[in-house]
């Protein structure tokens, strides 16, 4: 539990006092975001506001996993390195896509074909290393499972090692999307990821607390290193919270690429090493959300030739257009994600009263 609260409080820490350093840096440095012409209009005046923030949210999390392993003296695990691994992977993929619309000064930064491939090799290496069984524990844990997972392990639900590597993609690049998709207005994105990050904190010392020893039970959990993820998931919740200070409207910089696709990667990450992968979509119910409005958007305007369902998508851009203040957009969509999160947890938590 100590290195739970170092992890947080260091990352807090860094991340709070590092941001202020980035603004100034990369003020002077000119790393200004550039906004889309077809957005709102009352986006406009945001153009040229310090963007990659998220480089801030990753080393304040990476660094502070380490210095709570440290100064506890214990080994990290195989899941822990394994979710640093995709986390800033991930990052560097979208600092790659942030750093060519800032160079190149447009909106449009690493071709879609491009960004896609960099996210496919990170998250298939994830996930083939997550199933290998040189990463096998004393137990023969390995850190992912070909059990797609709910609250935990489906038993029934088995699948093949290359469609659980599949699904695994599938799960990374799409939450990554889905956090990328919902930073669109100051502060929406880092402080959904705290409640939601917050919530696998939670999650994972309650699998701690009921970690299965040799003799597996109907109440335990069949994950491998819960402690260690927590610590993971406190330090990112601590970053969030420390980026969120100067990132709440009117934002002082903004988290970028880097920050969003590694922030939807490791939520992504943690449902997989947790098994918990269902439990994600009501957690990350606002992602969702964000995520299904575009889809909706896009097939609806490709069938009706022209014709669409929201005045503009993500979704969070069409309350906007209808007039909404953007804190009033941001602070209703924090209580959707509070609701999402409440509801995730109270699922989680009575499903395992239901088998004592």
């Amino acid at each position: 539990m100590r290195a739970i609260l170092l992890g947080g409080g260091i990352a807090l820490l860094i991340s709070l006092l590092g941001t202020r350093g980035v603004i100034t840096l990369f003020t002077r440095w000119g790393y200004g975001q550039e906004i889309r012409d077809d957005g709102p209009t009352s986006h406009h005046t945001k153009r040229g506001t310090p963007t990659m923030g998220g480089v801030v949210i990753i080393l304040a999390a990476v660094v502070a996993y380490f210095l709570a392993k440290l100064i506890t003296m214990t080994t990290p695990s195989a899941s822990a390195l394994l979710l640093l691994f995709l986390f800033v992977g991930m990052g560097l993929v979208g600092f790659l896509d942030d750093f060519i619309k800032i160079s190149k000064q447009r909106s449009l930064g690493l071709r879609s074909k491009a960004k896609m491939a960099g996210q496919t090799v990170i998250a298939l290496v994830f996930g083939a290393l997550a199933l290998s069984p040189w990463l096998e524990d004393e137990n023969g844990r390995t850190p992912a499972s070909e059990k797609v997972s709910f609250l935990r392990e489906l038993d029934w639900f088995v699948l093949p090692t290359i469609l659980a590597i599949l699904l695994i993609w599938l799960f990374v690049a799409g939450f990554s999307n889905a956090v990328n998709l919902t930073d669109g207005l100051d502060g929406l994105a880092a402080g959904a990821s705290v409640m939601v990050f917050g919530a696998y904190m939670l999650v994972n010392i309650w699998q701690n607390n009921q970690f299965c020893q040799d003799e597996p039970s109907a109440t335990c959990y069949n994950v491998r290193d819960p402690l260690d993820l927590a610590i993971i998931a406190a330090a990112i919740t601590g970053a969030c919270f420390g980026f969120l200070w100067w990132n709440a409207s009117p934002a002082k910089i903004f988290m970028g690429d880097t920050g969003s696709l590694a922030l939807g990667s490791a939520l992504a990450g943690f449902a997989i090493l947790t098994r918990t992968e269902l439990l994600l979509v009501i957690l990350g119910g606002l992602f969702v959300l964000e995520t299904v409005s575009v889809m909706m958007q896009v097939g609806y305007f490709k069938l009706t030739k022209g014709k669409r369902i929201f005045r503009m998508a993500p979704i969070h851009h069409h309350f906007e257009m209808l007039g909404w203040e953007q804190v009033t957009v941001v602070i209703r969509f924090w209580i959707i994600t509070g609701l999402c999160v409440a509801t995730g947890l109270g699922i989680f938590y009575a499903e395992w009263v239901s088998r004592l």
